[in-house]
């Protein structure tokens, strides 16, 4: 049953975890991502695998990590492996399905920044870096990005390549011999965009509920394609809105003991 009274993040952190299967093997991210992956894993995916950078393999966390070296998530870990094995192994080996990223930087073609916003060698802000999301978006079968969207975040042209979508759309990113697929799926506060079938470029395929178009373009920093059909984002149901405020309010629990 679809419920009313909820907020953009939690329809993003829903309408991204719908997008994954029980069958699938993840490559986490930290953030939203995490959060729509164990949402997912609670709810309608339980033999969902989560793999998260630091080696931890099929873990099941009770709360959110704060990162990837949280021990929440080796201590609910089937196995742990070194990185070099994840990375060597699991990820370049093809045995990822689905790869999960964050962005500060989004364009068009599903190219992230998360390393510098401005002139490299004189940034404005420097960011976290890529760590291992730009060997997710090249090996991962396919990547699911989340971000809020802004028209700060959302541009048209990034200001630093971290981790490659589809570059200049098209046939780009095969051109180059990157195999897989790429990102096939962006989930804002505000939308659902996949990619166009030929162009690569992102086109919102839903609107969340009370979203307008007018709303998108205001928050977006490029001009916004629309699918041949649009349609609205199911509202969250009672189920997956109520699992994802138990995770939250028990990983605000548990963070704010550590604190003390």
């Amino acid at each position: 049953m679809a419920t009313t009274g909820f907020t953009p993040d939690e329809m993003m952190t829903i309408a991204a975890a719908r997008a994954l299967s029980n069958d699938d093997v993840c490559f986490v991210g930290i953030g939203a991502p995490s959060a729509a992956c164990n949402v997912a894993r609670l709810t309608h995916a339980p033999d969902i695998t989560l793999i998260y950078e630091s080696g931890t393999i099929g873990t099941a966390p009770s709360v959110l990590p704060l990162s990837i070296g949280d021990g929440e998530l080796c201590e609910t870990a089937l196995t742990t492996v070194p990185v070099p094995e994840m990375f060597r192994y699991w990820l370049q080996g093809g045995r990822i399905t689905v790869g999960f990223l964050g962005a500060a930087q989004l364009d068009p073609f599903g190219n992230i920044n998360t390393t510098v916003i401005g002139d490299y060698a004189h940034p404005k802000t420097r960011l976290p870096g890529g760590g291992g999301a730009p060997e997710i978006a090249s090996s991962c079968g396919e990547v699911f990005i989340t971000m809020k969207q802004t028209r700060r975040g959302m541009v048209k042209a990034i200001d630093f390549f971290t981790s490659f979508g589809h570059g200049k759309g098209g046939t780009d990113r095969r051109d180059r011999g990157i195999t897989t697929k790429g990102p096939t799926l962006l989930v804002t506060d505000l939308a659902v965009w996949r990619p166009n079938s030929e162009t690569k470029e992102f086109e919102v395929n839903s609107l969340h509920p009370g979203v307008t178009r007018e709303d998108i373009a205001a928050s977006c920093g490029w001009d916004v394609r629309y699918a041949d059909s649009v349609e609205e984002t199911p509202a969250p149901t009672e189920e997956e809105l109520g699992t994802l405020r138990d995770i939250k309010a028990r990983t605000a629990a548990a963070h704010s003991r550590k604190a003390s």
